[in-house]
């Protein structure tokens, strides 16, 4: 198989070789080199299109505004440049017979609306948009920094096929087309982002602030010298260079943020600079700090039934009151440097820290083994008579710290046609706990008591409970002396960490003709990642501890759960008097052997590709091949109750665990093809198409083989199994779009995409006795590949900058974008893998939409945004009215900026202004059953921006 895979290789190369040598060429002079910059020499216009008339040969601007064109035959020509929203401009230059030219070119006036404000950051955006060899859309800051949101997941979200799920009301996580967050790759300055969270690949974004980063692209199509990890998206995020600007910069954000509900204020400030320190040297960089207080009140439901009376019952209903903190500390550095004019190399640096203290006071009503239930519909009286209603009250109090940082060295190098890329990195994320208290639980059992819970479900979203029966349950359930301390929960450690290494090179060579360029690309990458994760958990009991001494107040606003605990009072007790509890060894083993994993992941690359370029087409084709390699490790952990059969046939005097280290090891690879065109038929309209094949690697926490059974002592064993033979998702994917841009700073664009997508994954409840692994179960929970999915859509988008109407209104600018996902497979229905229903994808909405009117004219510049995505499949229940759906999400948000003077600068923005919620249900019953629901009120923040 290896030699076969040489010779594909061998005679792939030599195909292009052939192909460039029969080319018709002419003897060239040298290289044209320059640099595209606006009017007032502020900012580089990356994405400037630069094209030799007579030779209809084009070329694009980079990061730091500059280009080049190798072998360039001696002569006079005519060079073009244009950038959306300027006008274009050509330049009559002078090829020398010897040597090489270089010119500078610029665009636009001096009024800075290439440089300032939404004018700039919408001008910018779309000419890399119109520039990029793929599906892309992008986002940019401008000049001095400004970005719209607080996060980077906050941000994205007004990009065409965008979605954002929220985590307490903050975007967190990012869906490109109705797709789940996992099936994008997230990556900094090159460097691909390993995730803080033990179970996931996907980065949480809200890590990272906005005030770090100058751009992110979103690329929804892939090349082969692209990693290939990627269904939704690749989400290339880029740090400053000091390159970028032409004129040193020093900026102070200082900003107050306030939410309705918590009623604080807390700060955010910044610094962002870039300097050069010469010609050829240049540093960047910046510090943010956020502080955020703010509150949440939530209600969850679960365990919902028909009963034989045909009533809809749920199990239990829980109310939680949140206290949040929430801290961001976000830095970067960038040094860039030139060595002569055919060599760049930067290093860049970036370090992001999350800090999450959360209180949650809980009060549960647990009503799985009440007796007489009575009422119809929505509004149903649960009694203890000839059953029992627990009632638990209790406290989480949770600190958690998530960090990122990465560091990448590199550059690149042009020389008489042939261009090298080059780079080494390092990325590490860790997420820690140590001594959360997650949580403490106290509880009071109510049996043939006389006590009658009430629940009006009539408001679905927010249920209100009622307590009846006789006076001395009803007092009873209101004393919190009746509550008495069941365990505290320890978080000793959870320690969760990803790291990466990587490095690559690439090499192309350009051939010259009449027509165009065609250019012959190869590359090779490594990637060595190891992710882990350790857990210590400590269950402590007291006995006769009861809430009474340890009682605060609610700030819940949905209904009355007093008494509830002091949200500080259980740890200041606990750490005061440790030596009262007792340890309870068996459950604190069990639950931290389970969790326990290693996985070393190893991804070797390497690709070939062919590129053609000429004044309106643009074709890149070729393949790439990644070969994976894992060594993963965890435990295989058997709990046996008392009375069960031990391993060797003998009885468990006692509950028993019994812990055996398991390691896999695998590898597999990959051919990926792709192919991409890029046609200019006319000026300022381009039509794209790509086709490619791609691959999502499973979670690490999925192939982790952590095998964990229970057996009571009538030696049934129920299990839950990770699954190292999981096969990565693979998909064939297809792209077409056409797009034009507009005079005075616009583009209306138009896509269609379509994937089939083979072994996504689903977790596969069997009720059936059988063995897994050598392992015998009489139930079981298995993650495993499913049937292939099918995902197709649409993306529209408007964008315009409205100059063409009278004054005042010539200051106008919209945004609009809608896409439609269509995505579906098959899944086993209650564990039958032969017994399949159709689904919607998990995490896939079918309407995302995003619209945006803002007025920019003198000092003056406003926003309001509105961001829509309809329902989606969050969980998969064993049937389909069991399956837990997001409900509709609708967000207002407004900004206003004003510019006191040309350094000073004053902001407002009010963040959910119609107060969006989260709600969660499930359809048993034929009606929609709350899951959950939470509300957050609005946010308004306020500050100023000063430039040095």
């Amino acid at each position: 198989m290896h030699q076969l895979r040489t010779v594909r290789s061998r005679i792939l190369l030599g195909t292009c070789l052939s192909l460039a040598a029969a080319l018709p060429v002419t003897a060239y002079a040298g290289d044209l080199t320059g640099s595209v910059t606006d009017a007032s020499d502020t900012r580089a216009l990356q994405g400037a299109q630069l094209r030799i008339v007579e030779l209809g040969r084009v070329a694009e601007a980079d990061r730091d505004g500059s280009f080049r064109f190798a072998d360039v035959p001696a002569g006079t020509y005519t060079l073009e440049a244009r950038y959306v929203g300027a006008e274009p401009r050509t330049q009559t230059i002078s090829v020398p017979e010897s040597g090489n030219l270089s010119v500078k070119v610029v665009l636009g006036t001096d009024d800075s609306i290439l440089v300032l404000g939404q004018s700039a950051t919408q001008a910018s955006a779309l000419s890399r948009q119109k520039a990029a060899d793929g599906v892309e859309s992008v986002l940019t800051r401008d000049a001095v920094g400004q970005f719209p949101d607080q996060n980077v997941a906050e941000s994205l979200r007004r990009l065409p096929g965008i979605n954002i799920l929220n985590d307490q009301g903050e975007g967190r996580f990012v869906s490109v087309r109705g797709l789940d967050p996992e099936l994008n790759a997230t990556s900094v300055n090159g460097v691909r982002l390993p995730a803080p969270e033990s179970d996931v690949r996907s980065v949480a974004l809200d890590v990272i602030s906005s005030d770090s980063i100058e751009s992110i692209e979103v690329k929804k199509s892939l090349t082969p010298d692209m990693d290939a990890d990627t269904i939704g998206a690749s989400i290339e995020i880029h740090t400053t260079s000091a390159f970028e600007r032409r004129k040193n910069l020093l900026t102070a954000k200082v900003e107050g943020s306030y939410n309705d509900y918590s009623e604080k204020l807390t700060p955010k400030g910044s610094i962002d600079f870039a300097q050069r320190l010469s010609d050829n040297v240049g540093i960047s960089g910046g510090i943010s700090y956020y502080q955020r207080k703010f509150e949440t009140d939530n209600v969850e439901a679960d365990g919902w039934d028909v009963n034989d009376d045909g009533q809809i019952t749920t199990e239990e209903v829980n109310y939680r009151d949140y206290d949040v903190e929430r801290k961001r500390l976000s830095a970067n550095l960038n040094l860039d440097f030139r060595v002569g004019s055919s060599t760049k190399l930067y290093a860049r640096g970036i370090y992001s820290q999350f800090d999450d203290q959360e209180y949650r006071r809980e009060t549960s009503l647990k009503l799985e083994d009440a007796g007489e239930i009575t009422g119809t519909g929505a509004d149903l009286v649960y009694s203890d008579a000839d059953g029992e209603i627990g009632i638990q009250r209790s406290l989480k109090d949770r600190f958690e710290r998530q960090r990122i940082r990465s560091i990448a060295l590199g550059g690149e190098t042009d020389s008489n046609g042939w261009h090298a890329k080059y780079s080494v990195s390092y990325a590490k994320s860790t997420e820690r706990e140590n001594g959360s208290i997650d949580p403490a639980n106290f509880e009071r059992t109510f049996e043939d008591e006389g006590l009658e819970l009430g629940l009006d479900f009539a408001d679905p979203r927010r249920p209100r409970y009622t307590v009846g029966g006789s006076a001395g349950a009803i007092a009873d359930f209101a004393d919190p002396s009746q509550y008495e301390l069941d365990s505290v929960q320890v978080t000793g450690l959870s320690a969760s960490q990803d790291e990466e290494w990587g490095a690559r090179f690439d090499l192309g060579r350009e051939f010259v003709t009449d027509g165009g360029s065609f250019t012959v690309q190869a590359g090779a990458k490594g990637r060595w990642r190891d992710k882990s994760y350790n857990l210590e958990t400590q269950y402590w009991e007291m006995d006769d501890l009861t809430m009474a001494d340890l009682v605060g107040g609610q700030t819940y606003r949905i209904t009355d759960i007093s008494p509830v605990l002091d949200k500080r009072g259980v740890r200041r007790f606990f750490n005061a008097d440790r030596d009262a509890f007792e340890l309870n060894e068996l459950d604190s083993l069990f639950d931290s052997t389970v969790e326990d994993y290693s996985v070393s992941e190893d991804v070797m690359a390497g690709y070939l590709l062919g590129r053609w370029d000429s004044a309106t087409l643009r074709v890149i084709g070729g393949v790439r091949y990644e070969h994976t390699k894992n060594d993963i490790r965890a435990n295989t952990v058997t709990l046996i109750e008392e009375g069960g059969e031990l391993p060797d046939g003998s009885e468990a005097e006692d509950d028993t665990v019994i812990s055996v280290p398991n390691q896999f090891k695998r590898n597999y690879d990959h051919w990926l093809p792709s192919l991409t065109v890029r046609w200019e038929p006319q000026q300022n309209l381009v039509l794209r198409a790509a086709g490619y094949k791609s691959l999502v690697r499973p979670k690490l926490s999925k192939l982790a083989p952590r095998f964990t059974i229970e057996q009571n002592d009538d030696n049934e064993r129920e299990g839950e199994f990770g699954n190292p033979d999981l096969k990565p998702y693979e998909a064939w994917n297809f792209d077409a779009g056409v797009e034009y841009y507009l005079p005075n700073n616009g583009a209306l664009s138009a896509g269609v995409f379509y994937k089939d997508v083979k072994n996504f994954i689903v977790d596969t409840n069997l009720e059936d006795a059988g063995t897994y692994n050598g392992i015998a179960y009489d139930e079981a929970t298995i993650p495993i590949n499913g049937d292939s999915a099918k995902i197709w859509g649409l993306e529209l988008s408007y964008t315009q900058a409205l100059r063409f109407l009278p004054a005042p209104f010539d200051g106008l600018l919209v945004n609009a974008n809608y896409t439609y996902t269509d995505a579906t497979g098959h899944v086993p229905i209650d564990g039958d893998i032969t017994d399949l229903r159709k689904i919607r994808l998990p995490s896939a909405s079918k309407h995302t939409f995003n619209a945006a009117l803002g007025y920019e004219k003198g000092p003056v510049s406003l926003r309001l945004a509105g961001t829509y995505r309809s329902k989606y499949l969050d969980e998969l229940g064993d049937d389909a009215p069991e399956d837990r759906i997001i409900d509709n999400h609708f967000q207002l948000d407004l900004s206003a900026k004003y510019d006191v003077t040309k350094q000073v600068q004053v902001f407002y923005e009010w963040v959910n202004i119609n107060n969006a919620k989260y709600y969660a249900y499930n359809n048993v019953g034929a009606r929609q059953n709350l899951l959950q629901f939470e509300q957050y009120k609005w946010t308004m923040k306020f500050g100023a921006r000063v430039k040095f």
